[in-house]
């Protein structure tokens, strides 16, 4: 309270002052502790929040390669289906090329011979859509198990992160080393889900 030049200080801005004067004073009562903590702590969330969105991208990235994989699927399908037609025409054209008469079988036979040339390249596009398809479900899968890995990594930091509450409440340095040491395994996992591994 100050009154006409007099200044009376309350105990808070005794501690205030204090703690400003000598900021190193509090290491003895855990205040370094709980400031490597905190400050650990602060780093860990971040990077776990890193790794939590890159394991959503990567969720979200497999889904979409997984329905273009299932479009391709689809369209391979439906080639076979037009496959399976030209062959049906083929047969029945086949029939009626034997029970023909002399003059007509040439042009059956012509028409024989554009359903199998037609068919052999329908074959190839539905092959071809079938191996597209493939490869978009191994990318799909791919980005699956580096979705798993960054979801590791994220739930190994926040046991990092519970640790370090733990350590702050309970005053063990030991506490305070396995956080370390669980973060740094939570960055090893973070890693590989980096390098794809």
């Amino acid at each position: 309270m100050s009154s006409h030049g007099f200044h009376v200080h309350g105990p808070h801005d005794h501690a205030v002052e204090h703690a400003a004067q000598h900021p190193h004073s509090d290491a003895g009562h855990g205040g370094g502790m709980t400031n490597q903590i905190a400050m650990a702590t602060a780093i860990i969330a971040t990077v776990g929040a890193i790794f939590s969105y890159m394991g959503g991208a990567t969720q979200a990235n497999a889904g979409l390669i997984k329905n273009d994989a299932a479009i391709k699927k689809t369209e391979a399908a439906n080639q076979w289906a037009y496959y399976q037609s030209k062959s049906t025409k083929q047969s029945v054209t086949e029939l009626a090329r034997d029970l023909a008469a002399d003059g007509r079988k040439p042009e059956l036979q012509a028409r024989l011979d554009r359903y199998e040339q037609e068919k052999n390249d329908i074959k190839k596009k539905a092959e071809a859509l079938e191996a597209q398809s493939q490869a978009l479900d191994d990318q799909s899968e791919a980005q699956m198990h580096q979705h798993h890995r960054w979801a590791q990594a994220t739930t190994v930091l926040q046991v990092a992160i519970a640790l370090a509450a733990i350590a702050l409440l309970t005053r063990r340095k030991w506490l305070q080393w396995g956080m370390y040491g669980v973060a740094g395994l939570g960055l090893v996992v973070g890693a590989l889900a980096y390098l794809h591994v």
